[in-house]
């Protein structure tokens, strides 16, 4: 139990694992456990907030509100299952699949209010007949001090011998998971796309599962314009962006997008103030409403390529101003006190 800016937080014991095998299931199963044990708290809470894609995580949360006899609210980060069934990762009708939609149902259905953090998920919960009075659309959102007063790069470390090395470039940096849903061949497409452009660089920052097979294919396609560098902790990801002359944020063509999108480090990417090039097909246009870059068609790396040559062919000051446009707009719309007056208002109903 430790306290941390003026937050108690009570941490849990739980089975360890590394890959997404029967380990994880156990994981998930050992938290519930230890967090039902752990909380017996003689003061009742007002409210339990349960978030998913933790499926266990949200039932807890569901369990300690009918212990408690307080309010469940139900955070839904992701549509889970059906992101992981438009990905391909489980079948949807396999066993899996049908015991995550049962218990999606039920966690819709027992929750007195769920937020969602995609624009058009309450479609998507309307249709399997919950109440739409129940649903609230809270997106994601950034600390927007930790931009303005960010920690400066260290000389020493991996990503700043990058930027050191590439002075005289075009950075075009990615920044974040390397994922199956990042969709990241796309940026390695139009990175060969460029080769002969000898002034543009692209510099993919972070770690995830794709990775290592990314990096092959860089190998192997000769794509000499391309330098990956290894995650940086969160409070370094401001000074990291701002090293960037253009970001670059990539998605796959997911059915599951067309409820829109709310990814954290588009966020963090419009309050770098730096303008932003999205490959994407969401409902949303984040790009259109906030003026900061332009969105072209998931999966088009030669539309991606054409995006960001026009960016580079910009004037300073025409790419400052889109960057300007993006701080404005998430400033207004997306910091985390617009956001957490909003989440009040919720929890105050």
């Amino acid at each position: 139990r430790e306290t941390f800016e003026g937050v108690d937080f009570v941490g849990l014991k739980t089975l360890p694992y590394i890959r997404n095998d029967a380990r994880r299931v156990l994981n998930m199963l050992s938290y519930g456990v230890a967090g039902l044990q752990a909380c017996n708290h003689p003061n009742p809470p007002d409210i339990i907030i349960g978030s998913s894609p933790h499926p266990v995580a949200a039932l807890l949360g569901w369990c300690l509100g009918r212990r408690y006899k307080v309010p469940f609210l139900f955070e839904v980060r992701d549509l889970w299952p059906q992101t992981a069934v438009d990905m391909g990762s489980i079948g949807e009708d396999g066993v899996i699949a049908r015991s995550l939609y049962c218990w999606e149902r039920f966690m819709y259905q027992k929750a007195d209010n769920i937020i969602v953090l995609l624009p058009e998920a309450r479609n998507y919960i309307g249709s399997l007949g919950i109440p739409a009075e129940k649903i609230d659309w809270l997106p994601n959102g950034v600390d927007l001090e930790r931009f303005d007063r960010c920690e400066p790069l260290p000389s020493d470390n991996e990503i700043s011998r990058t930027i050191s090395s590439l002075t005289d470039k075009f950075k075009v940096m990615y920044a974040g998971a390397h994922g199956p849903a990042n969709g990241l061949e796309v940026v390695l497409g139009a990175a060969k796309r460029l080769l002969s452009n000898q002034d543009v660089h692209f510099i993919l920052v972070g770690d995830g599962p794709d990775k290592h097979r990314l990096i092959d294919l860089v190998e192997r396609e000769s794509i000499r314009n391309v330098t990956f560098v290894n995650s940086v902790r969160k409070s370094l990801v401001p000074a990291v962006l701002r090293e960037a002359d253009l970001l670059v944020h990539s998605l796959k063509p997911l059915e599951v997008f067309q409820y829109g999108i709310s990814p954290n480090k588009l966020f963090d990417y419009l309050a770098s103030g730096k303008p932003i090039v999205m490959s994407a097909n969401p409902t949303n246009d984040i790009m259109g409403e906030s003026r900061a870059g332009i969105t072209v068609k998931a999966g088009d790396e030669a539309a991606l390529a054409e995006a960001i040559m026009h960016m580079r062919h910009m004037s300073t000051e025409e790419r400052n101003a889109l960057g300007r446009n993006g701080r404005k707009y998430v400033a207004k719309y997306h910091s985390m006190e617009v956001l957490g007056d909003r989440f009040c208002q919720i929890l105050d109903r």
